[in-house]
């Protein structure tokens, strides 16, 4: 037998794994890597997050991406370079991460490999029956594990679509595994590019627990100071502070046919971008708006996504609480809005539940591969509209 495939069955076997998670979003500000210590798997999983660190991207890097990213049409000899630079560029930074921490990898037993998103194209974007729901994200496991000589497992998303999911949020799968409530109905809300919340349940409730995307999160943002300032983001919010709310331009956003479908959805740059922006400002006659108020309007908009979403799903509900993670949570003109629109529904951040809420989504693909590598599908049946499947191709690093 591959000696490989005897460690994993050792590991599979083990009370307890160590498990490195590693994320990178639309945002492109760097690679999050989580160290974690998972125990058991299914409703008895327990999760001990050891380390965790954010490496940031390089100009040179973000600039490839920004090349293919959420583009119809791309260099193909690019997108092909870019699956083995992104794969080999995460296994280098997990090894600096690994030496400075004081860890060898062989005291690690997987890396659970989020990749990087490039193309998130659901039936209910593109509208094209031809093809069935699709994602892609790059950055190539054979060369994370390579690099790192760790079992790699990566392309998560790729089951959930096989079998029938759009491929995303799957957040779900493990927020429900290690955040439903005895007492209160959780939304538990990302703000990364794009927004989505996962909605727990309390313990003996008949509603089932669901993921789903609500609109931008900081995506438009983002790519709006890239254009106007060439910054990465609005730090602080300090430019949109200075703006005022177009509400006309605002509403003009708010006609989207995707913010007014049922949840479960998704979503993504391919729809919320600047080309959207640009469309709206000419439906509404605001074009020569300042970019202080056009960023102040998007921030507000970014918001009423939110908690329009949230609003609706928590209808009859009592007992809400919100806690929010990724870097939305930063912005502190975003946090506002989302608070005062809201109230009297708490709000607070993932800290209060005992995770950095930085480091929450590479945790929770931590516990995606400790699911498929110990557990098994059956929980996921308690999850609606999502097929109750193991997720992420297996990669050996010889």
């Amino acid at each position: 037998m591959n000696p490989q495939i005897e460690k994993l069955y050792r590991i599979a076997k083990q009370k307890e794994r160590r498990i490195i998670g590693l994320m990178s979003g639309t945002s492109l500000d760097g690679l999050d890597i989580a160290l974690c210590r998972i125990g058991n798997s299914g409703q008895g999983t327990t999760l001990f997050l050891e380390n965790f660190i954010t490496i940031p991207y390089d100009s040179a890097f973000r600039k490839y991406v920004r090349e293919i990213f959420a583009k119809r049409q791309v260099d193909q000899q690019v997108l092909s370079g870019l699956h083995a630079y992104i794969g080999r560029t995460h296994g280098e930074f997990i090894n600096q991460a690994l030496e400075r921490w004081e860890i060898s990898p062989s005291d690690v037993d997987l890396i659970a490999s989020h990749g990087q998103t490039v193309y998130h194209a659901p039936q209910r974007l593109t509208e094209d029956t031809n093809f069935p729901n699709s994602t892609l994200q790059i950055g190539d496991g054979d060369h994370i594990a390579h690099t790192t000589s760790i079992i790699t497992l990566s392309d998560f998303r790729q089951k959930h679509v096989a079998a029938g999911g759009e491929g995303a949020p799957l957040a779900a799968y493990g927020d429900y595994l290690l955040f439903t409530s005895e007492m209160e109905n959780r939304f538990l809300l990302n703000i990364g590019g794009i927004s989505n919340f996962t909605f727990l349940p309390k313990h003996g409730s008949n509603l089932k627990a669901y993921a789903t995307d609500l609109g931008p999160g900081n995506t438009m943002m983002n790519q709006f100071v890239y254009d106007q300032f060439g910054l990465e983001m609005d730090e602080n919010a300090q430019i949109a502070e200075n703006g005022t709310v177009h509400f006309t331009l605002l509403e003009t956003l708010l006609t989207s046919s995707f913010l007014r479908e049922d949840f479960p959805k998704t979503t993504g740059p391919e729809l919320f971008n600047l080309t959207y922006l640009k469309n709206a400002q000419s439906v509404s006659h605001t074009s020569t708006l300042a970019p202080e108020d056009i960023l102040a309007t998007l921030n507000k908009f970014a918001a009423q996504t939110i908690t329009d979403g949230i609003k609706r799903a928590s209808k009859d509900l009592e007992n809400v609480h919100v806690y929010v993670s990724g870097g939305g949570l930063h912005n502190p003109l975003l946090m506002k809005n989302i608070r005062k629109a809201l109230s009297p529904i708490r709000v607070s951040s993932f800290s209060t539940l005992g995770l950095n809420p930085d480091a929450k989504e590479a945790c929770l693909f931590a516990v995606l591969a400790n699911e498929t590598i110990a557990g098994s599908a059956s929980y996921m049946q308690q999850i609606k509209d999502s097929p109750a499947v193991c997720m992420g191709k297996i990669s050996l690093p010889y």
